[in-house]
């Protein structure tokens, strides 16, 4: 089980590390929560505090409005996350989480001067990729459950439940028109390494739009493709972590040391 911190209500973790050498902000794809992180501690290095992001609107925090727009939840994210940035730390982010941690680290970086050492995103194009797609936020609930059909990343069980999709669908409304609205302003890049993950069968994410991310970083990017579709992290979860576990010792060797990339 993972807990609020006694700081904040937006930050959970199941094993609190106070010796840590970093500490991993993990963020959501649309419609979920914190719980989709809760075995990842188990699976990273030891010297890693795992700490999810837990949005308004889910799980313990479920009678909170959600955020439609990303401007205000990087706000109040930035002021969340600011006890927490006393040691290095890095973000990750999928699909909508990769958004936000992108636009966080842009906003820490300028505000307050603190600049992540690594940002993973994955499962998410790059800021600057225009989508093709018409916006799905304000179809009927119908419509809005067979959109939720097509992107295979809702067990067939839930869809049995109408009391169940009733509670999502505000949620997954909320979280469609926080994406679908978002339109990147350009910004200097980040100094930090940027990783970009995807699912090799992921029909709306190619590698073209995860390649474009090298854009937003003036130091090291690599690209990693993964078995699946959009919710390869799911499907896959055991390699996905295997590979980013890879990287944070290197990252925590090169602290140590105080190389870079």
């Amino acid at each position: 089980m993972i807990k609020p911190t006694a700081m904040s209500s937006w930050v959970l973790t199941r094993k609190p590390n106070a010796d840590a050498a970093l500490r991993l902000f993990c963020l959501p794809y649309a419609g979920a929560g914190a719980l989709i992180f809760r075995n990842w501690s188990d699976y990273l290095p030891d010297n890693v505090e795992v700490c999810a992001i837990q949005l308004p609107g889910r799980e313990n925090r479920l009678n909170e409005r959600p955020f439609t727009r990303i401007s205000p939840v990087v706000e109040e994210l930035a002021e969340a996350l600011h006890p927490y940035l006393n040691k290095p730390f890095a973000f990750f982010g999928h699909s909508m989480g990769a958004r936000i941690s992108f636009e966080l680290a842009q906003k820490l970086r300028s505000g307050w001067r603190a600049e992540p050492v690594h940002l993973f995103v994955s499962g998410s194009p790059a800021p600057q990729v225009l989508s093709t797609q018409p916006p799905s936020y304000n179809l009927s609930d119908e419509e809005l459950i067979e959109e939720l059909r097509s992107l295979n990343g809702t067990t067939r069980e839930v869809f049995k439940h109408p009391e169940l999709m009733q509670l999502m669908i505000p949620l997954l409304r909320a979280d469609f028109e926080l994406v679908q609205t978002y339109s990147y302003a350009p910004q200097s890049s980040l100094d930090c390494p940027i990783t970009a993950y995807g699912g090799l069968q992921d029909s709306e994410v190619t590698r073209e739009h995860l390649a474009a991310w090298r854009e937003h970083t003036n130091s090291c990017f690599s690209l990693r493709m993964l078995p699946g579709n959009h919710f390869f992290l799911n499907a896959n979860q055991r390699l996905l972590l295997q590979l980013i576990s890879q990287e944070l010792l290197q990252i925590t060797r090169r602290l140590r040391s105080g190389l870079g990339c």
